[in-house]
């Protein structure tokens, strides 16, 4: 069984196979979680990713994780220029990140708040498309063992929380 687990911290400071970066359709790393990925892991992530541009919206691909810890950098287009999403546009992009976590081998997945914060969508709603697309593309990636929903602002760590909890799947908060 694959545990979700909600942790209150930076997506660039945990050590899992790939990490999951919302992004645009042209894949630059620009803004919000992006930027802080391509900061910290370096400017080779956002040059591999530009490489494979552009991406349909809702889909995923895979670049190499520079200095992160992580191993892969999983890039989720969740937005188009206008910097909006929808919910039925973060499913679609949760379940594109698994199947590309599941493809390179991934083991461990850590996920921000997917259409949060530039894409417009409030924790809840973010938690609950990306929580239920989540857990509905794992049962296509019994490799995936571990996926943390990385959350840098308490009210949101809270909304992803308790929708793992309402859903009924074992969390650890921390």
């Amino acid at each position: 069984m694959t545990r979700l687990q909600a942790w209150h911290g930076d997506i660039c400071d945990l050590e899992v196979d790939a990490v999951v970066s919302p992004a645009t359709v042209s894949l630059w790393m620009s803004s919000g979680v992006g930027a802080a990925i391509k900061k910290r892991g370096g400017d080779a992530i956002e040059i591999a990713a530009v490489r494979r541009a552009p991406i349909e919206l809702g889909d995923a691909t895979v670049t190499p994780a520079g200095a992160l810890l992580a191993k892969h950098v999983i890039h989720a287009a969740t937005l188009e220029a206008a910097h909006r999403t929808t919910p039925e546009v973060v499913a679609k992009a949760a379940r594109s990140a698994v199947r590309a976590a599941q493809e390179v081998g991934a083991r461990s997945i850590a996920v921000p708040a997917l259409g949060a914060g530039m894409g417009g969508l409030d924790g809840e709603t973010s938690a609950r498309a990306t929580v239920t697309a989540v857990r509905a593309a794992l049962q296509e990636a019994p490799a995936i063992r571990r996926v943390i929903f990385a959350l840098p602002d308490v009210e949101t760590f809270e909304a992803y929380r308790d929708e793992i909890e309402r859903t009924e799947s074992p969390v650890q908060a921390q």
